[in-house]
């Protein structure tokens, strides 16, 4: 399935991740590999529940200035590609069940490319309200981060 970019409703950002696409895809879905990256630093990260499968939860907790951990996204796997594509969705929690709040939906795609990985977020949004109150709350620095946290913890190991 091809997803089509509407300028209204969507954000993308993407990447050349310098390591193999097998290292990118472990790193999303090794629970402790993900956790050192998935939240800007020097915030840190808590998985509580990844189970990457069509309906499987996906919850991350963030801790600030060495606080408590609390809630950051709980949501829900849509389909899982390996080394091509995970889809998860605010909308849903595990075992597709209605979440209270909706807000987004994202694709991470995983393409080869002669230097590594070419790595593509396609962030789509209910409503033009959301997409911009999504950018306005700093999409491109906080996703733009998190994705050059990835790139250097593969790029490291390779």
């Amino acid at each position: 399935m091809t997803q089509t970019f509407n300028p209204d409703l969507d954000l993308t950002i993407s990447r050349l991740i310098k390591a193999p696409r097998s290292a990118v895809w472990n790193a999303w879905t090794d629970k402790a590999c993900f956790e050192q990256w998935w939240i800007p630093a020097p915030a840190l990260c808590r998985v509580a529940a990844m189970d990457i499968r069509p309906g499987g939860a996906f919850e991350t907790q963030m801790s600030e200035n060495g606080g408590e951990f609390g809630p950051h996204l709980i949501a829900c796997f849509l389909a899982a590609d390996d080394q091509e594509r995970i889809v998860f969705t605010n909308a849903l929690t595990g075992g597709w069940r209605p979440a209270e709040q909706p807000f987004m939906t994202a694709i991470i795609t995983f393409k080869d490319h002669p230097q590594g990985t070419e790595y593509l977020a396609h962030v789509m949004h209910k409503s033009p309200e959301d997409r911009k109150m999504h950018d306005e709350l700093g999409f491109f620095d906080g996703w733009g981060t998190v994705i050059e946290q990835l790139g250097k913890l593969v790029e490291r190991q390779h």
